[in-house]
C-alpha cells in the first residue's frame, strides 16, 4: 500500500532532489526560510486509512522547493493513542523514504524530567527509551526493504547533532542533549512515573516520535530529532499539565525553529553534515 501510495504522489507531485523530510509535532509550524511552497496535500489524500483530527496538528504534506531540490513537510504526525498501529504511526518516515528523502528531522513537543530545563528549552535527542509497548517492525515490516534486526547504537545521528546543537544555541535556545522516554500517553504522566522515568536515564519525555526512528533507521535514513521542552513533566513544580501550554510553547519558537531549520538545510545542501 505505501508503495502505491508513492508512486501516485510522485505522480502528481514534482518533489525535485530530496535533501530531507521534516515532520512537525504539536503546536509546532516547519516553515523552511528561502524555500518555495510548491503543494500543500492532505494527508487523507495521501495516506490508506482513516486521519482523525488532533489540536496542533495540521495533516497536510507540503512540498517545499528551491531549484531543483525540494522538501517534504509533514505537518503533524500520527500517534499509537490515537489508535493507530505502529505501522501506520511510521507510514510518515516509510513513505519519504520510498519518496528519496535521504534525511529524517523530527520535531516534538516534550515535557522536561529535569528541573533546570525550562520551557522553551531545546532538547537535541541522542538517544531514546521505548516504553510504547509497540515496535515499528514487528512482523512482515522486519524484512521490508531493510536489514534484519537494525542496530539502533547510532540511531540519532552524530553528525546532524552536533550541527543541531551549534546552530540552535545561535538563533538563540537555550539548548542540551538529552534521552527521550517514549510512553504511550494519552494521559499525562504521574509524577511516580516521572521519577522512574528520571531514574532510568530519560531526560524528556513524550507520546510519539520512537515508532518513526525505529523506521527511519531500519531503512537507513540518517536521523535528526529536535525535541522542545514545553513545560515541566508531572510532579516537577506540582503544577497540573494542560495541552494548551504545550501548543503555546509552540507557537513561541516558531521564528526560532525556522531560523534553525534554515542553518541545517543549508549545511545538508552543501555537504557539511
Amino acid at each position: 500500500m505505501l508503495e502505491e501510495c508513492a508512486r501516485t504522489f510522485a505522480a502528481r507531485h514534482d518533489t525535485g532532489r530530496l535533501r530531507a523530510a521534516l515532520v512537525a509535532g504539536s503546536g509546532i509550524t516547519l516553515h523552511p526560510a528561502g524555500w518555495e511552497r510548491a503543494a500543500d496535500v492532505p494527508y487523507n489524500e495521501i495516506f490508506p486509512f482513516p486521519i482523525p483530527a488532533l489540536l496542533g496538528h495540521t495533516p497536510t504534506l507540503t512540498v517545499w522547493r528551491r531549484g531543483g531540490e525540494g522538501l517534504l513537510a509533514f505537518n503533524g504526525r500520527f500517534h499509537l493513542y490515537q489508535g493507530y498501529s505502529a505501522f501506520q504511526v511510521a507510514a510518515i518516515p516509510r513513505l519519504a523514504s520510498l519518496l528519496g528523502a535521504p534525511v529524517y528531522i523530527a520535531t516534538n513537543a516534550s515535557g522536561a524530567m529535569d528541573a533546570a530545563i525550562k520551557p522553551g528549552t531545546l532538547v537535541v535527542i541522542r538517544d531514546h527509551i521505548n516504553l510504547q509497548g509497540a515496535n515499528a517492525l514487528i512482523g512482515e515490516w522486519l524484512t521490508w526493504q531493510g536489514r534484519l534486526f537494525p542496530d539502533m547504537t547510532y540511531a540519532y545521528d552524530p553528525e546532524l547533532r552536533a550541527l543541531a546543537l551549534r546552530h540552535a544555541a545561535a538563533v538563540g535556545f537555550p539548548v542540551c542533549e538529552g534521552v527521550y522516554a517514549g510512553v504511550l500517553g494519552p494521559s499525562y504522566e504521574t509524577p511516580a512515573e516521572i521519577e522512574m522515568l528520571r531514574r532510568c536515564g530519560g531526560t524528556v519525555v513524550g507520546m510519539s516520535t520512537v515508532q518513526e526512528v525505529i523506521a527511519a533507521r531500519h531503512l537507513d535514513m540518517r536521523v535528526l530529532v529536535l525535541s522542545l521542552a514545553t513545560n515541566p513533566a508531572a510532579g516537577i513544580t506540582g503544577v497540573p499539565l494542560t495541552h494548551e501550554e504545550v501548543i503555546e510553547a509552540g507557537e513561541a519558537a516558531k521564528g526560532k525553529l525556522r531560523a534553525l531549520l534554515e542553518k541545517l538545510l543549508d549545511d545538508l545542501g552543501g555537504g557539511a553534515a
